[in-house]
Order: structure tokens, then C-alpha cells, then sequence
């Protein structure tokens, strides 16, 4: 008996318009969602700018991690930055407000860390129960809590004991990958479903895990990458968190007193309103007045503002200027540009970067530094000069700029890498700006701790460019051009 033959079910003509029809309706969606993510309005009082204010006291703290060699068995560590962040907090009377980044203890490297989460903790809890009635405000960002896939060790004591916590909103601020964020906005994020995590945390095996819903967030990356910490005393601005993982990078701190600790604190109260959607809260102030001069002036800037300062630093920069930055990452094109062109007028131009080779025990493809410094060296002809740090553990973690022009130094110090995200109003992001007269103490200061580290002058702080450039192959070029037009990049 003959089969019947079984015809396939086509869509009709009708069918197939109406589906033409919800693609192309989802598409412009699409873009229309990339479009505004990406230029929407900020939350108020985002990308700030604070007064300039003169002052004689500015300090500098540094972290570092070296070696004779570059062997882990001969290395060293001089740790000074959250000492002095446990000491302001012990000198606290009437306030504390610290906004930092990260703050956990696990590691899959076996490496005796600091113990830095646990002793902020015990520090500011001790601080609350013997001043019950002191504000003390603690913002962070949700990394912390896995995007809300399970709740901080840390955290969670600082807020049984009365310090207000506050996590960071980030979907309020733009989009920096848009390709993957037309996506988030329009598809992913809808689907929360809540239950327990069960994906492995990529900060550590031992971390807990998160739920597919945080790793969609994840993906969507942007950060409160600020890290400071402010009373009615004293205020630091600092590169590093008080990660235990991070206790080894090197990093640098300016801690700054008067009423510029005020600015912290206005540039913190926008963030912890737009967050809690509680607007109108305020955070305390001091009453100090302003000096009528001093030897430094400073100024406190966030996100983008701090490009816009370091831009017109560098393009002021001529022939006998001298331009030296210690940074963890260099990607952002306009201050690439700027950097070549300044080498290009006579600039002398000395960078100290990390190789971008270890993150937390995990090797890296040396990406953004690797290719940006080739780009950089070649287009200069060879005339920005660049050592790589030594990182026998951990990182160079450093966001520091100095720019010597004429009798002063103009520097730029605290949470920003010269990166897109960082830089152009995706991050929340903090730095100090200070104008030194070159012959101060401040400018002395940082002059010895960078030539420490370009001369080697008592251990192998950096090594020679080709240590890592001669090894960069071209399919890397060709994935960080591609990273980099199509905006999926980590950094």
C-alpha cells in the first residue's frame, strides 16, 4: 500500500508579512533602546565637579608590592593605605562616609592576604556601638552582594549593627556595550525568576554562586568603581579596595582635610539619593572655613569631568613639559591621541603600566595596555616611553597622572583607568586634582616614589618594554580592534 506523502506546513503569505512585520518592530525597538541607554540623561549630580580650594596639607600613601627578581619567594610588601583608612576611622567623632567598590575575602590564590574586609568591618561596627548615634554611611557597589544573588558576609554585620548600607543602582546610569545592553534592556533583565544561585562566581570557587539572572546583569557592565572614604577630619581618595584578594596590588592614596570634604560628601549624597529613590536625603557637612591661600589648590572630580581635566592638561604640554603615569589600564582613544600627540610636540613622556597578565591567580591575554602601548610607541615614533611593573603578585592597580608644566604639576589621582568606561560618564568614578608647585613637598614626594620604580633603584620595580611587547602577537591586535569597535570589552 503506497505511503501517503505528508507535506510541510508553510507559513502563508499573510504569516510571513506579519512576521517581517515584529522583527522589524523588535529591531528599531532594539536600537531605539541602544540609543537612549547610551545618551540618556544622568542621575543628578553625576559627572561632578567640586570648587578649587587651597590648602597646605595634602598626604600621599602608597602600596607596593616588589621583588629583587622576579621570583613570588623574594617578594615584599610595603602596605600603608587602609592603615591610615583604619585610622581615620578610629579618629572619627561626628560622621563617616566611605563609598568603595569592592569588599570580600575569598581568593583561589594561595597567598597569606591582608585581612582587610574583616578588619574595616570590625573597625566601623566598633565605631557605631561606642557612638551610637554617629551617622556612618557605607555605598558600594552590587558586585558585592553577586547582583543580588546572595548576601555579603560583610554587609550584612555592618547592617545588624546599624550602618546604613547602600548598594548602588546601576541600571539608572548608561550603557557602555551596546550591543549586548539593547538586549539586557529589552529581553533579559525581565527574567528574574529569584531561587538560589547555582552558576560558580568568577571572583573565586568558594565565592557563593550566582543566579542566571545576576550573570545577565553582570554581562550589562558598568560599576560604582569609586573608592573613598571621608569624616568631619579628613577625606582619601584612593585606587585600591578592600578586597583581601587586592591587599598585594600597588596602588596610591591622597588624603586631603577642610572644606573640600565637603565636595566628597555632595558627590556621594547624589548617589546614595538616586539609589534609594529617597530624594532630598542629606548627608552630614563640616563647618571649616575656607583658607584664604595655600600652597596646592585641589579639586574633586567625578566621571567624565576627570577626562575633561586630564585632556586639557595634556594638550597644554609643550616641548620640555615631561607628562609620567602610573596606570593599571590605557585604552580611552582621545587621551591615546592626546598622549601621542603631546610626544610628538617634545613632550617627555614615561609611562609605568601593569602587563595586564595576572588577575586574581587567572592569567590574562594582556589586553588593553599590550596593544595600546604598541600603538603608542610606533605612532610617537618611538618617543613615549614605557616600562611594564613587575607584578610578582597581584597588580599595578595605580590610576596616578602627573603633568609638569612650567613651575607646577598638575595630577590626577584615585579610581579611574583611562578607559572608555571609566572616563566618558559609564562608571561612577572618583579622582583628585591637585596643582603643586613643582619645588613643593607633594610634588617631591611623588617624584621620588615614580623614580623609584622607572630606575629601579632598590629592587625590580619595572622591566624593559620588550619583556611583554615582544610577545604580542597580531590575532591579539586584531581582537582588541575588534573588542574595541564593537564595544565589548571588561575595562
Amino acid at each position: 500500500m503506497a505511503r501517503k506523502k505528508h507535506k510541510r506546513k508553510r507559513f502563508t503569505k499573510r504569516q510571513k508579512q506579519i512576521l517581517w512585520l515584529a522583527l522589524a518592530v523588535f529591531i528599531l525597538i532594539y536600537i531605539g533602546v541602544i540609543l537612549y541607554h547610551t545618551y540618556k540623561p544622568l542621575p543628578k549630580g553625576i559627572s561632578y565637579e567640586g570648587d578649587v580650594h587651597r590648602t597646605d596639607d595634602i598626604e600621599i600613601f602608597t602600596d607596593l608590592t616588589y621583588s629583587k627578581d622576579k621570583k613570588k619567594e623574594n617578594m615584599k610588601h610595603d602596605l600603608n593605605i587602609f592603615d591610615e583608612v583604619y585610622a581615620i576611622i578610629d579618629s572619627a567623632e561626628e560622621f563617616i562616609v566611605l563609598d568603595f567598590f569592592l569588599m570580600d575575602h575569598y581568593s583561589d590564590e594561595k597567598l597569606d592576604f591582608p585581612k582587610i574586609a574583616e578588619t574595616i568591618t570590625e573597625k566601623l561596627i566598633r565605631k557605631k556601638k561606642e557612638n551610637p548615634e554617629m551617622p556612618i554611611v557605607f555605598v558600594t557597589d552590587p558586585i558585592n552582594n553577586g547582583y543580588g544573588s546572595y548576601e555579603s558576609k560583610w554587609f550584612k554585620k555592618l547592617k545588624d549593627a546599624g550602618i546604613d548600607v547602600v548598594y548602588t543602582e546601576l541600571d539608572p546610569l548608561r550603557d557602555s556595550m551596546p550591543l549586548y545592553s539593547g538586549l539586557y534592556r529589552t529581553l533579559f533583565r525581565w527574567g528574574d525568576i529569584g531561587g538560589k544561585g547555582w552558576i560558580p562566581n568568577a571572583m573565586a570557587s568558594e565565592a557563593p554562586k550566582f543566579r542566571l539572572a545576576s550573570y545577565v546583569k553582570l554581562l550589562n557592565v558598568k560599576a560604582n568603581h569609586r573608592k573613598m572614604i571621608a569624616t568631619e577630619k579628613s577625606g582619601l581618595v584612593t585606587s585600591s579596595n578592600p578586597h583581601d584578594a587586592s591587599g598585594f596590588h600597588g596602588n596610591v592614596a591622597f588624603k586631603v582635610s577642610g572644606p573640600i570634604i565637603n565636595d566628597l560628601i555632595e558627590a556621594e549624597e547624589a548617589v546614595v539619593n538616586y539609589s534609594t529613590g529617597k530624594t532630598g536625603q542629606t548627608l552630614p557637612r563640616i563647618d571649616d572655613e575656607e583658607p584664604a591661600d595655600g600652597e596646592y589648590a585641589i579639586q574633586y572630580v567625578t566621571e567624565k569631568k576627570i577626562k575633561s581635566v586630564l585632556l586639557d592638561d595634556l594638550a597644554a604640554a609643550q616641548k620640555g613639559d615631561r607628562v609620567r603615569m602610573g596606570m593599571f589600564f590605557i585604552a580611552e582613544p582621545a587621551v591615546v591621541k592626546a598622549i601621542t600627540e603631546a610626544a610628538k610636540r617634545g613632550v617627555e613622556v614615561q609611562l609605568i603600566l601593569d602587563p595586564n597578565e595576572n588577575s586574581f591567580g587567572n592569567q590574562k591575554s594582556g589586553l588593553p595596555n599590550r596593544p595600546v602601548v604598541q600603538k603608542l610607541v610606533e605612532d610617537s615614533n618611538e618617543d613615549v616611553e614605557v616600562r611594564w611593573y613587575n607584578t610578582v603578585a597581584g597588580q599595578y592597580h595605580t590610576k596616578l597622572v602627573m603633568i609638569e608644566r612650567g613651575d607646577s604639576v598638575y595630577v590626577l589621582n584615585g579610581s579611574a583607568n583611562l578607559t572608555e568606561r571609566t572616563l566618558d560618564n559609564y562608571n561612577l568614578e572618583n579622582d583628585l586634582y591637585v596643582i603643586a608647585p613643582v619645588d613643593s613637598g607633594f610634588a617631591k614626594e611623588l617624584d621620588a616614589y615614580f623614580n623609584r620604580l622607572w630606575t629601579n633603584e632598590d629592587a625590580l620595580f619595572t622591566l624593559d618594554l620588550e619583556e611583554y611587547q615582544d610577545t604580542f602577537t597580531r590575532p591579539q591586535r586584531v581582537i582588541y580592534a575588534l573588542q574595541e569597535w564593537l564595544k565589548l570589552t571588561s575595562y
